[in-house]
C-alpha cells in the first residue's frame, strides 16, 4: 500500500545548517538520541516557520486535553485518511507508548465502524473522518462528544484533526522521506 513520493525539498544535512537552524535542530537532536526527524530537517529550510509550528505542535502533541492513547488514535487516522506514510509511521511508534495495541493499530485503518472499538474511540475516529469528509463535525457526533469531552477537549480535537492535515498536507507535497525503522501503512484498510 505503500506510495512512492518523489522528493521535492530535501532534509538539510547537519553541514547546512546555519545559525538560525542549528539552536533548533541541536534541541532536536538532543532529545531524539542525537537524531534529527526528517520533518525537522526538512522544514528547517524556513526557521521562522519551524520555529513557530513547533509551539503549536507542541501542545497539541504534549499539552492537550485529549489522554495520550485518544489523541493518538485520531493522529493515526487523520494520517491515514490523508495518505501520509509519514505521520503514519511516526505515530504508530508513539501510539504504540501510549498503549496501543497492533490490532488496534491496523483497525485504524478501518475507521470509526470497525468492530471492536469502545463508544468514545469510535466517535473520535467518526469526528475525525467528518472532519476531514465536511471540514465540520456532524450535530448529532459532536452532541455524543459533548457526554464525555468538555469545551476544551473538542477544542484539542478540531485543533489536532487540524495539526495533522496540515503536517499530512507538507509532508506529502514535500515528499519526506520515513525515518529509518518507521513503520509504513497497514496491509489492508479503507480511505
Amino acid at each position: 500500500m505503500s506510495e512512492s513520493i518523489p522528493r521535492r525539498v530535501a532534509p538539510l544535512t547537519e553541514e547546512e545548517w546555519d545559525e538560525d537552524v542549528r539552536p533548533l535542530l541541536s534541541a532536536l537532536a538532543a532529545s531524539n538520541d542525537g537524531h534529527v526527524l526528517n520533518i525537522f530537517a526538512t522544514l528547517a529550510h524556513h526557521p521562522k516557520l519551524l520555529k513557530r509550528w513547533l509551539v503549536f505542535g507542541s501542545h497539541v502533541l504534549t499539552k492537550s486535553t485529549l489522554p495520550p492513547r485518544e489523541r493518538e488514535l485520531v493522529i493515526l487516522r487523520t494520517g491515514y485518511l490523508w495518505r501520509s506514510e509519514y505521520e503514519w509511521g511516526q505515530h504508530v511508534l508513539i501510539a504504540k507508548d501510549a498503549g496501543i495495541t497492533d490490532e488496534e493499530i491496523e483497525r485504524v485503518a478501518f475507521g470509526s465502524d470497525a468492530p471492536g472499538w469502545s463508544k468514545q474511540e469510535a466517535l473520535l475516529l467518526r469526528a475525525t473522518e467528518e472532519l476531514r469528509r465536511d471540514a465540520r463535525i456532524a450535530d448529532d457526533t459532536w452532541s455524543e462528544l459533548q457526554g464525555f469531552l468538555d469545551t476544551q477537549g473538542l477544542m484539542d480535537l478540531v485543533f489536532t484533526v487540524g495539526q495533522y492535515t496540515l503536517v499530512s498536507m507538507a509532508l506529502r507535497t514535500f515528499g519526506v522521506e520515513r525515518d529509518e525503522g518507521v513503520p509504513g501503512f497497514p496491509a489492508a484498510g479503507n480511505r
